[in-house]
C-alpha cells in the first residue's frame, strides 16, 4: 500500500513539472525562470537549496552520533551561506543581468579565469546530486521491501529528477518546490509531533540531549578543535556561495530586493526545519534504544526511517516518504540543472559564439542528459555517506572559486593575473594538504619541538588543521600576490565595455555602502 502512494506521489510530481514546462520558451526562462519569480516562490526554492537527503537523513544520523558540534558545516553553515549569497547576489550581481556564475568571473576577469572556475563549480555538483540520487535509492529500498535493489534505486532516482529537469529547467523546479515545501513542513511536522507523544513531549528528549552533551556546540578551549570547528563551518559557508544552483534560484526573483528577502526568509526557514529531523531521530534512541544503538553502528541514515516504518501508522509513513521525496527530488532536480547550464554556457557555448537561442536551449537540455549519467557513475561507485558526499562536494569551490568571486567586486585593484594565482595557489594547496592527510605519520608534539614550520607541517598532515582552511587561505595569498605584483599574465583589455560597466556597477555598490556605514556606524 505504501509503495504504490509513492509512486502516485511521484507521477503527479513529474505531471507538476511537466505541466510547467508549457511555458519555457527560452534559454532564460530554462536557466534562471525568466526571472519572473514572486518571493513565495523564491522562499520555496532558496529553502529546497539545502534541505534535501543530507537533511533528513545524513545530519539527523551525524547529530545523533556527534551532536550540535558534527553538524556545525550543515545545518548551521548552510543556513549562513544562504545569507551571505543573498545579500553578495542582490546586491553586485543581480543588475548584471547574467545567466551564470561564469559569466561574472568572465566580465570581471577574462575567459580563462571563466573555463577554470566553471571546471570547479562543475566538478563539486557531482557529489552532491550523487548522494541525492543515492538517498532515493534508499527510500525505495525500504519502501519496497528491499525488492528494488540499490542499483536500480539509483537509476531510478535519477530518471524521476531527469525527466522533469530537463523538460522544464529552473520553471519546473520552482514550481515543484512551493508545492513540495508545503509537503516537508506538514510530514516531518507530523511525524515529530507522534514521535513527541511516544517520548512524553519535546522536553524529555531536549533534555536527554543535553544531558549528553549533544547540544555542546562550541568546542572545548583547545586551539587545534577550534580550527577543525571553523574549517568545517566555512566549507559550507563560503565553499557554496559559488555554487551555479543558488546563484539560480536567488537571481530568479523579478527583483533584487525579492531576491535578498527571499534569501533570508529561506535561510530562516531552513535552519529551523533542519532540527525537525534531529529531534526525530534521537528520540528514537530512547523510544527504542537496543535497536536504534544497534542501528548508529550499523548505518546511521537507517535510524529515521526505521522508526517511521516500525513505529508509525500508514499515514504517517507516507507523510514522510513524501516528505522525504518531496525534499530529494527539490534538491537533485536543481543540482542536475546548475552545473549543466554553467557547462553548456561558460564552457560549449564559447566555441560556438554565434549559437541562437534554441540551439543553447537544446544544447543545455542534452547537457543535463549527459551529467545526469555521470552522476549515475559516481553514485554507483562511491563508498562515502550521504553527509560525506554533501560536506566534501564544496571544498573545491571553497579552494578555487571562492575567493575571485567575494574579492572581485569588493576589492577595485584585483584583476585577471591575481584571479589565476588565486585558482592554482587555492586549489594546489588544498591537493598538496588531502595528499599529506592521506599519507599522515606525523606526530604533533615531536613536531612542535623541531620548529613552527615543522608544527605547521605536522598540522596539516594529521589532519588537524583541515585541507579546504589551507586551500582558501593560499587562495587569499594568491590573489594578494598576484593583483599587486608587475602584470605579467591576463592584462585587462581596455575596449571590453561589459568588464568596464561591472567595475563602475562594483565601484558604485561598495562606494554607496561605505557611505551608510558612515551615515549609521552602528549597523
Amino acid at each position: 500500500m505504501l509503495a504504490w502512494f509513492v509512486v502516485l506521489y511521484l507521477v503527479i510530481s513529474v505531471g507538476i513539472g511537466l505541466f510547467a514546462a508549457r511555458h519555457v520558451h527560452s534559454s532564460k526562462d530554462f536557466a534562471v525562470a525568466g526571472r519572473h519569480l514572486p518571493l513565495p516562490m523564491v522562499m520555496a526554492t532558496v529553502f529546497a537549496t539545502w534541505f534535501g537527503a543530507e537533511t533528513v537523513f545524513g545530519i539527523s544520523a551525524t547529530f545523533v552520533k556527534e551532536g550540535l558540534q558534527g553538524v556545525v558545516a550543515d545545518p548551521f553553515g548552510a543556513a549562513l551561506c544562504l545569507v551571505i549569497a543573498g545579500w553578495f547576489f542582490a546586491t553586485y550581481l543581480y543588475k548584471l543581468n547574467i545567466l551564470t556564475l561564469g559569466d561574472y568571473y568572465r566580465l570581471r576577469y577574462n575567459r580563462t579565469v571563466e573555463v577554470l572556475t566553471t571546471l570547479c563549480i562543475v566538478a563539486s555538483y557531482l557529489g552532491w546530486v550523487s548522494a541525492q540520487v543515492k538517498a532515493m535509492s534508499l527510500v525505495f529500498g525500504i519502501i519496497s521491501n528491499d525488492v528494488i535493489s540499490p542499483t536500480a534505486g539509483i537509476v531510478l532516482g535519477a530518471s524521476v529528477a531527469l525527466i522533469y529537469t530537463m523538460i522544464g529547467g529552473m520553471l519546473s523546479v520552482a514550481v515543484l518546490d512551493f508545492v513540495q515545501m508545503v509537503v516537508i513542513m506538514a510530514g516531518l511536522l507530523f511525524i515529530g509531533y507522534l514521535t513527541a507523544g511516544m517520548t512524553g513531549g519535546v522536553v524529555p528528549v531536549v533534555a536527554h540531549a543535553a544531558a549528553a552533551g549533544k547540544l555542546d556546540f562550541f568546542p572545548a578551549a583547545d586551539p587545534l578543535k577550534w580550527i577543525g570547528f571553523i574549517g568545517a563551518g566555512i566549507t559550507m559557508m563560503f565553499g557554496s556561495v559559488p555554487q551555479q544552483d543558488v546563484f539560480q534560484r536567488i537571481t530568479s526573483a523579478k527583483s533584487a530586493r525579492i531576491a535578498l528577502t527571499g534569501s533570508l526568509l529561506g535561510a530562516l526557514l531552513y535552519i529551523l526545519f533542519a532540527f525537525v529531523p534531529m529531534f526525530i531521530a534521537y528520540a528514537a534512541t530512547l523510544i527504542d534504544p537496543a535497536m536504534f544503538n544497534g542501528l548508529l553502528e550499523q548505518d546511521s541514515q537507517l535510524v529515521l526511517p526505521t522508526l517511521v516504518m516500525q513505529h508509525m501508522p500508514l499515514v504517517a509513513q507516507i507523510l514522510f516518504f513524501g516528505a522525504v521525496l518531496s525534499a530529494i527530488m527539490s534538491t537533485s532536480s536543481a543540482t542536475l540543472l546548475a552545473p549543466s547550464v554553467a557547462f553548456a554556457e561558460n564552457i560549449v557555448r564559447g566555441f560556438f559564439p554565434h549559437m541562437g537561442d534554441k540551439s543553447f536551449l537544446l544544447l543545455m537540455r542534452v547537457t543535463v542528459f549527459v551529467f545526469t549519467l555521470l552522476v549515475l557513475a559516481f553514485a554507483l561507485f562511491s563508498e562515502d555517506t550521504i553527509f560525506g558526499m554533501v560536506e566534501n562536494a564544496y571544498k573545491i569551490t571553497l579552494a578555487g572559486a571562492f575567493v575571485p568571486l567575494i574579492v572581485g567586486p569588493l576589492w577595485k585593484r584585483a584583476n585577471t593575473q591575481g584571479a589565476l594565482f588565486s585558482i592554482f595557489f587555492g586549489i594546489g594547496a588544498w591537493l598538496l594538504a588531502e595528499y599529506l592527510v592521506s599519507e599522515g605519520g606525523s606526530d604533533v608534539t615531536l613536531a612542535q619541538s623541531m620548529g613552527l614550520a615543522s608544527y605547521g607541517y605536522a598540522l596539516i598532515e594529521t589532519g588537524a588543521v583541515p585541507a579546504q582552511l589551507v586551500g582558501v587561505l593560499a587562495s587569499f595569498l594568491g590573489m594578494a600576490a598576484g593583483s599587486l605584483l608587475p602584470h605579467w599574465i591576463g592584462r585587462p583589455n581596455p575596449h571590453d565595455q561589459s568588464h568596464a560597466l561591472l567595475h563602475h556597477h562594483a565601484a558604485a555598490q561598495t562606494h554607496h555602502l561605505g557611505e551608510a556605514l558612515h551615515r549609521h556606524p552602528d549597523t
